[in-house]
């Protein structure tokens, strides 16, 4: 079979999925889940097996040590996969809920249904256990999904595949709900974005270079951020110590997540008191500072560039700019940021509702680190990824990013006469 054969049946056969399982009932997909997690369970030896495989090709092609460290199933990371079902399996479930019920002059009686998407194609590198949490919340939503990782996991991912199609099996539930491809072949991708017909929605998942080629090139709509590009802004009438636990966990907590500051914006009146004290906290962590001309007056760091305001560096690196008040930190923000995640800390009440107004981000702090953008802090259970767009889904995805809503029109025996 050829391979664009092969992709048309994987197609077929989600889209028909999709038609069922929009119709399942909750508790038999959670049943599914709980299906799952004793099969990962009872799997555990040969998920292992098979990653040792991964790991090993890896090490042999040269991958470096963080992209083997996020290639490996551990133990504990084999503990999450089966914990993430489980909570999954707890969430609620969105499908079938109806909002907004409203009566009509006319009679009718109106309102919203919340819907599955259809079918889902996600396409991510390296991390193995994306590949629960992308089942996961696809058929928890009541979406079918097509699941293509990275070429480095191939074998864990086709283990995992097998406890997922166990649990479907166990709760009677269609095979085809959830596909794992069975290709390493790149052009697997290009069919996969390329097919209107079938799938519904692209959620890519990796490196800036692979969501910019799923961006450039899918035909079908596309839920992505490419940049995570997030600053807080200091205030002058900001309480320094909360700023400075806010600045160094939102920097410091993890370097090469999204959801990690890049850019320190400081009130000009603000800089001389507040960046001698967290420069030597962030220098003691071994974070390479650069910044602009008023910050390098105040305290010891490299020339900061255009590029710089540009960069999601994903490192100890940070770059830091003085500014003459909250206005051109927004202008800053909105100019060079990735519409991600930015915080402003501040006392002034009145300074925050218009840092949130203004701000054109997908999540707005204030008081509080840009470390919280995530979907299971922001009480979603797992997410399938963060969106910088503005539709269909902002921010943080999780089942109901995953869902759509349609009109229902209840009436009895009404007719329209105008």
């Amino acid at each position: 079979m050829s391979l664009e054969s092969y992709m048309n049946e994987v197609g077929q056969k989600a889209r028909a999925a999709s038609r069922l399982l929009a119709r399942v009932s909750t508790e038999q997909k959670n049943n599914a889940l709980y299906a799952m997690a004793d099969a990962l369970e009872q799997a555990r030896p040969r998920l292992k097996e098979e990653n040792a495989k991964d790991l090993e090709a890896g090490k042999a092609k040269g991958l470096d040590e963080a992209m083997l460290d996020r290639l490996a199933l551990t133990d504990a990371r084999i503990d999450g996969m089966i914990e993430g079902l489980n909570q999954v399996a707890s969430l609620p479930d969105p499908v079938g809920e109806v909002t907004d019920m409203v009566y009509r002059p006319s009679g009718i009686h109106l309102g919203k249904m919340r819907v599955p998407l259809g079918v889902i194609g996600i396409i991510y590198e390296s991390r193995p256990n994306v590949t629960i949490d992308a089942a996961s919340l696809c058929l928890k939503s009541g979406n079918a999904t097509i699941l293509r990782g990275g070429s480095e996991a191939y074998y864990s991912n086709q283990a995992i595949a097998q406890a997922v199609q166990a649990g479907l099996a166990a709760a009677d539930l269609p095979q085809e709900a959830v596909q794992v491809i069975n290709t390493t072949d790149r052009e697997a991708v290009g069919l996969l974005i390329a097919m209107p017909e079938f799938v519904d929605v692209i959620v890519p998942r990796g490196g800036k270079s692979l969501i910019e080629r799923i961006s450039n090139d899918a035909r079908v709509p596309v839920i992505k951020h490419l940049d995570g590009i997030c600053h807080v802004y200091v205030d002058d009438e900001a309480d320094f110590d909360k700023a400075f636990a806010i600045a160094m966990n939102a920097k410091t907590r993890r370097y090469g997540v999204c959801n990690a500051m890049e850019t320190l914006l400081v009130h000009e009146q603000a800089a001389a008191t507040f960046l001698p004290r967290i420069a030597v906290a962030l220098a003691e962590k071994g974070v390479e500072l650069v910044g602009c001309e008023q910050t390098r007056a105040v305290i010891e760091a490299g020339e900061a560039t255009e590029e710089d305001w540009q960069t999601e560096y994903l490192a100890p690196k940070l770059s830091i700019k003085a500014v003459a008040d909250m206005d051109a930190a927004i202008d800053h923000i909105n100019t060079y940021g990735s519409h991600h995640s930015d915080a402003i800390v501040t006392q002034n009440y009145s300074k925050t509702r218009v840092f949130m107004a203004a701000v054109d981000s997908s999540s707005v702090m204030v008081n509080a680190s840009t470390a919280f953008a995530d979907g299971f802090e922001y009480g979603l259970g797992a997410e399938i990824g963060i969106s910088t767009d503005k539709i269909h889904a902002r921010g943080p995805v999780g089942l109901v990013g995953l869902t759509s809503q349609k009109y229902i029109v209840l009436g009895d025996g009404h007719t329209r006469d105008n």
